[in-house]
């Protein structure tokens, strides 16, 4: 089937952050296995760290149908051969139709969604991951109870006010929902845009 060219959206923050994000994702991903992210939203990321990452798998996530359809869209665009058609999964929901990966991404993912979200992430990381195995989180954050920016902060009202259970986390929270599920955070990298990536690795 020929999916739908109208389908497939644009998200200008990816194209400012997808550079970055892979210079981190280069040094700090499996050289080969399967990659789930998700979240996936446009599938803008998947195609282009799959296309740079060609030893791995990567398998996109999205469960509104309407990224899914956008997903499709950009493999199809991008005839990139490492990656997988989207799942549709929401964390909270077990099955989450795959099992044992060699890592998981997750980009713009934790302060867009209830804290629900972050704990039923870590808690499917911590069992598909193997010892090793690599949780890669991007995102603002707030640092020793403060937040790390002026935008920053105007941000949180603005995700709070759209949905009351979302909001620029706390790092430290999110680290130690990381170590209560056998997943120890390396040290925080410093993004551009007031950001930063948290790499968590499994412990064996």
């Amino acid at each position: 089937m020929t999916a739908d060219s109208t389908a497939r959206r644009m998200a200008p923050a990816t194209e400012r952050n997808r550079e970055p994000i892979l210079a981190v994702l280069r040094d700090v991903l499996p050289r080969s296995g399967t990659v789930l992210e998700i979240a996936s939203g446009t599938g803008q990321h998947a195609v282009h760290f799959a296309a740079a990452l060609p030893g791995v798998t990567w398998q996109p996530s999205d469960p509104d149908a309407t990224h899914r359809e956008s997903i499709d869209a950009w493999i199809e665009y991008a005839q990139v051969a490492n990656v997988r058609p989207p799942l549709d999964i929401d964390v909270r929901r077990e099955p989450w139709g795959v099992d044992a990966v060699d890592a998981i991404v997750g980009i713009n993912l934790v302060h867009i969604a209830p804290w629900a979200v972050a704990e039923a992430l870590f808690a499917g990381a911590g069992k598909r991951l193997a010892p090793g195995g690599v949780l890669y989180l991007y995102g603002p954050y707030r640092r020793d109870g403060a937040h790390t920016a002026p935008s920053n902060e105007a941000f949180d009202r603005q995700l709070r006010a759209a949905d009351s259970e979302w909001g620029v986390r706390d790092m430290e929270a999110v680290i130690a929902l990381g170590a209560a599920n056998g997943l120890t955070c390396d040290a925080p990298i410093p993004m551009p845009a007031n950001n930063f990536s948290l790499v968590f690795r499994k412990q064996g």
